[in-house]
């Protein structure tokens, strides 16, 4: 008996995926479970200064029992994160690891960017997640001296070359994190700042799903399979919604189905999806927020945004 088409296109789709990632080399090998302590608990009202200082203390334990079990290079990368004067509000060390860190200075910023990873971030990739958060931060106080970065890795990310990538579930999880997450950060930083969520790859699945409040002035979806939803005005969010892609963007190529869970249906660039269009130039997947680029430019004017003069 010959397949349906509800297989082929499940076939295509997972196709068209797993080749884009075998032929760039954008995907990481799986984190292995290395032993590392509960983080510390906090009381809500802790200050994000008592937070920074209660990762970087965690991470000093983390990589500790790392070395100790015999995982030298996640001990070195613990140890290279925890550089004098980082800011982390957040940490666990254990499996893929989370992090949340910040660029800037958060009770002065009236223009903050959260930045949600897509597929293959976690605690062993994670100098590539910081250097893109860097030069977005650069980019900014170049136009604005009032600004902040957070590097929000907030979440288990599925890997490039998996099932898990191909459905919302992870993303659904990661939703139910960020969103209180955005309530405390509009809460940490001065009234009236403006926050907006940069979205990159299954990133963008997350943020599409996330009750934003009305604290997130605009979402930014970029290197996107999709969201799941048909058009912007579905999205939980009342935040001005972006979209852009790369002239050199693999997943341009994936099929843009949804079909019984699997896929994430319209592309966010089409114009029939409601999203604002901005320039990504010639970005491949992973440069959208390299230094130079048109892509780091736009998203910069768009957490700038009109009332502050381009640099």
């Amino acid at each position: 008996m010959s397949p349906g088409p509800g297989s082929r296109i499940r076939r295509t789709l997972l196709a068209g995926l797993v080749a884009a990632a075998v032929v760039l080399p954008v995907s990481a090998a799986a984190s292995p479970r290395i032993p590392a302590p509960a983080p510390a608990l906090l009381s809500e009202s802790a200050t994000p200064q008592s937070r920074y200082a209660a990762a970087l203390a965690g991470m000093a334990e983390a990589a500790r029992a790392a070395e100790g079990a015999g995982h030298g290079g996640r001990a070195l990368r613990l140890r290279a994160m925890a550089r004098p004067g980082a800011q982390f509000l957040a940490f666990d060390g254990r499996g893929q690891g989370r992090a949340v860190e910040v660029f800037g200075d958060l009770g002065t910023a009236d223009r903050v960017a959260v930045l949600v990873p897509g597929s293959d971030t976690n605690l062993d990739t994670y100098e590539r997640f910081r250097e893109g958060a860097l030069a977005l931060q650069r980019r900014l106080q170049a136009g604005h001296p009032h600004t902040a970065v957070v590097a929000w890795l907030g979440y288990d990310t599925p890997g490039t070359v998996s099932t898990t990538v191909l459905t919302a579930d992870r993303a659904d999880r990661a939703a139910v994190e960020l969103g209180p997450f955005l309530g405390r950060l509009r809460a940490a930083t001065p009234a009236g700042a403006r926050i907006s969520l940069l979205c990159h790859s299954y990133g963008s699945v997350v943020c599409a799903r996330t009750r934003t409040g009305p604290g997130v002035s605009d979402m930014a979806l970029y290197g996107s399979p999709g969201t799941g939803a048909a058009s912007a005005a579905d999205l939980p969010t009342a935040a001005r919604v972006w979209a852009g892609r790369g002239a050199g963007d693999w997943i341009g190529g994936v099929p843009h189905v949804r079909l019984g869970g699997v896929g994430f249906g319209t592309d966010p660039v089409d114009p029939a999806f409601g999203a604002r269009p901005f320039a990504a130039g010639a970005a491949g997947h992973s440069d959208y927020l390299k230094p130079g680029t048109e892509s780091l430019d736009s998203l910069a004017r768009i957490v700038l945004g009109p009332e502050v003069p381009h640099a």
